[in-house]
Parts: structure tokens; C-alpha cells; sequence
């Protein structure tokens, strides 16, 4: 399939067997970034772990100090005085049986999922559903919480999740291309500090082994690894 004009502009931008400092790449994505709308700043990473090994599923969660420049939409299983405070938190769909057959049905118009415990038992059975979307709510990133307004605030605030797939990849949004340097570079800090901090015991050699910036649409700006 035939790149765009300014995917090859961009493309053109970046110098040929570089690989970019972390401050660099974001300055370069801003540069990069699509001229017609807000383009969202990712970061893909390539770990020296093996995901099928269960001491080496890394998977956690970060709050961008800055945010994500999106406001992600939460629903949340629940029932009773949960429910009502989720509501309140600002969850944009909150319920108990009915919304765990509207999932059921297909429907995964949204960006989280959090439950109650007590509903993990029915909310479970969804696994088919939110699991190759990664959205299954799930104790270890705070989405499985007898608190569910608290992390609705959280999310919507500036809280992404992050798991490493089948390839040892792990891919996450760091904000827009409308934020200041500064925003992006402390962004990119703050989750990769976090995924370092995960590296497991059992993972030998240089833990981030491959890693790029890129903006939506626009080609993958090579990281420096030694400079993370």
C-alpha cells in the first residue's frame, strides 16, 4: 500500500541508520506530525522478556503527569452505592447483569473497563470478548476495585495501562502532538521509568532492546536505547 505525501515527507526527515535520544525523537515527532489534526504521540518498545512465561508478563499501569490529551471513555460493572459514586466519578456507562449482556453482545465502544469484585465472577465470562482487546478489568492495573469511582478519576485523568504482547512488544500513547516538549519528554519519562522498574529477575541482557516514536499515521522515529 502506497504511503501518503506527507507520511514520505516525514519519513524523508529522519536521517537514515540515526537512532534518536528520547528528546530528539519527541522534537522530531512534533515536526512530523499530521498539518490537519491533533496527532497522538506513541512509543513502541522491544523487551528482552518472553511473554509466555508468567515471570515475565510485563504489565502495569502509569499516571502521564501530563495526561494523554484524550479523555478515555470508562465503563464500569457495578451495582448499589458503588455504582452510584462510579456514576458521579463520571463513568460513562455504569451497570451490573444488563451491561455485562451488552458486552457480551459485542459492544466495546470504550477505552476501560473496571468492576466491583463481588462482579468478577459474571464479568469473567467476558474473557473472549475484552481479552484480545486488553480491556478485561483486572487487579493488577487497579481495575478489579471494591473503588471503582476512584479509578474512573484515575483513567479519565491520565492513567494508561500497558502489557507486553506475544512478540515482547509493548506500545503505549505518551499525548498529542499539540503539547510542549517538556510535556511529551516528562510523558515518555514517566512510563518508561515505570516499565524499567518492571523489568522481571529472570530477563538477561539489555532489557529495552528496540524502541520508536511515532505520531498517528507518520513513520517510526528510532530510539537510542542506550540513552533511556
Amino acid at each position: 500500500m502506497a504511503k501518503s505525501k506527507a507520511y514520505q515527507a516525514a519519513l524523508a526527515k529522519i536521517e537514515a541508520d540515526r537512532f534518536y535520544t528520547p528528546t530528539e525523537a519527541v522534537a522530531l515527532a512534533k515536526e512530523t506530525g499530521s498539518a490537519k489534526f491533533d496527532s497522538t504521540v506513541e512509543v513502541a518498545l522491544k523487551l528482552a522478556v518472553d511473554p509466555r512465561k508468567a515471570d515475565q508478563m510485563v504489565r502495569g499501569t502509569v499516571m502521564l503527569p501530563h495526561g494523554t490529551g484524550k479523555t478515555a471513555r470508562v465503563i464500569v460493572f457495578a451495582n448499589g452505592p458503588a455504582a452510584e459514586a462510579a456514576i458521579a466519578a463520571g463513568a460513562d456507562e455504569v451497570g451490573g447483569a444488563e451491561l455485562i449482556e451488552k458486552v457480551a453482545g459485542g459492544w466495546t465502544d470504550f477505552d476501560a473497563a473496571v468492576s466491583t469484585p463481588e462482579l468478577m465472577g459474571q464479568v469473567g465470562r467476558l474473557g473472549k470478548v475484552l481479552g484480545p482487546r486488553g480491556l478485561m478489568p483486572n487487579p493488577k492495573t487497579g481495575t478489579v476495585t471494591p473503588n471503582p469511582a476512584k479509578a474512573v478519576e484515575e483513567i479519565k485523568g491520565g492513567k494508561i495501562e500497558f502489557r507486553v504482547d506475544k512478540h515482547a512488544n509493548v506500545h503505549f500513547i505518551v499525548g498529542k502532538a499539540s503539547f510542549s516538549a517538556e510535556q511529551l519528554n516528562e510523558n515518555i519519562g514517566a512510563a518508561l521509568e515505570e516499565i524499567v522498574r518492571l523489568k522481571p529477575a529472570s530477563s538477561k541482557g539489555r532489557y529495552i532492546q528496540k524502541g520508536a516514536v511515532s505520531t498517528t499515521f507518520g513513520p517510526g522515529i528510532p530510539l537510542d536505547v542506550n540513552a533511556i
